[in-house]
């Protein structure tokens, strides 16, 4: 039996310095590893046993790294274990085949959102209008495909996201805060859409899933079994689904437990898929 495992990266299974959550006296805190690099200095971190339990993860399942970043971004990552097969960039908009985008895949998407939500371009000029520079830092655009701000959160209005996302809502785009960037997606640029992909292209038997934000809501819900840390935009607002599990951990040691929790549930599944081959082998003698 066959399971696939579609694991948001960044506050899921990576950390910068900042999110790491190392609450703990310094003599007690977990040995890292470095997982990104960017203009030549650490930017992303796993504890060590983190990195061990993803490498087992790698090398028995099929792991898909499910990401928001563009394919620039996800670059930078090197995760441990053997080079992950298939990769899910840009929320859903690239489906990574061996590092290189898929082009019917990629194409299907730009026309989904063309027919079904208001273009970028429409979002980036009401983020233009509303977004005020005492705390706007950045706006960037991502593949061509959705649209975020960089801002300072301390200086953010409290309403600004909630007025976006009414905004935004009825016009195809989701609105998602994560840490000090606002992102505006169109609503079918999704992770579980390409998930669903892959799994049809390999033959799955299980889909395992793990995120933090509002923009991993759907992966969690289109798995068989999910989980999400103590912390980020899905634990601030409560969410739960009868499938996902809620890990109480928070930073590192968050990604620590999940990648635990997925490997111990994979290990089970596959113990009982030789269970039952042993007892169909055995019907068969009988």
């Amino acid at each position: 039996m066959s399971v696939l495992v579609a694991s948001d990266l960044d506050r899921t299974l990576i950390y910068s310095a900042a999110a790491l959550g190392l609450d703990m006296p310094d003599a007690e805190a977990p040995r890292l590893l470095c997982v990104e690099v960017y203009e030549g200095k650490p930017l992303s971190y796993m504890t060590e046993e983190a990195a061990a339990l993803l490498a087992e993860v790698a090398r028995t399942s099929v792991f898909v790294p499910t990401t928001t970043r563009t394919r620039e971004q996800y670059g930078r990552i090197h995760l441990p274990g053997p080079a992950p097969r298939f990769a899910i960039c840009a929320n859903g908009g690239h489906l990574l085949v061996d590092g290189e985008s898929d082009p019917e895949w990629h194409a299907t998407v730009r026309a989904t959102l063309a027919a079904e939500c208001a273009p970028l371009d429409e979002i980036r000029t009401h983020l233009h209008r509303t977004a005020d520079p005492a705390w706007l830092l950045k706006e960037r655009v991502a593949e061509d495909l959705f649209a975020y701000l960089v801002v300072e959160r301390s200086l953010l209005p409290d309403g600004y996201v909630k007025e976006l996302t009414e905004w935004a809502g009825p016009i195809g785009w989701t609105v998602s805060l994560q840490g000090r960037k606002i992102y505006a997606v169109p609503k079918p640029l999704t992770k579980s859409a390409a998930v669903a992909e892959i799994a049809r292209r390999t033959g799955t038997d299980e889909v395992l899933s793990a995120g933090d934000s509002l923009l991993d809501a759907d992966l969690l819900l289109a798995a068989d079994r999910g989980w999400r840390p103590g912390h980020g935009e899905l634990a601030d607002a409560g969410w739960t689904a009868s499938q996902v599990t809620a890990v109480p951990e928070r930073g590192a040691a968050a990604g620590e437990a999940i990648v635990r929790a997925i490997a111990e549930h994979a290990s089970v599944t596959r113990a009982k898929a030789r269970i039952e081959v042993i007892r169909a082998v055995s019907r068969g003698r009988g």
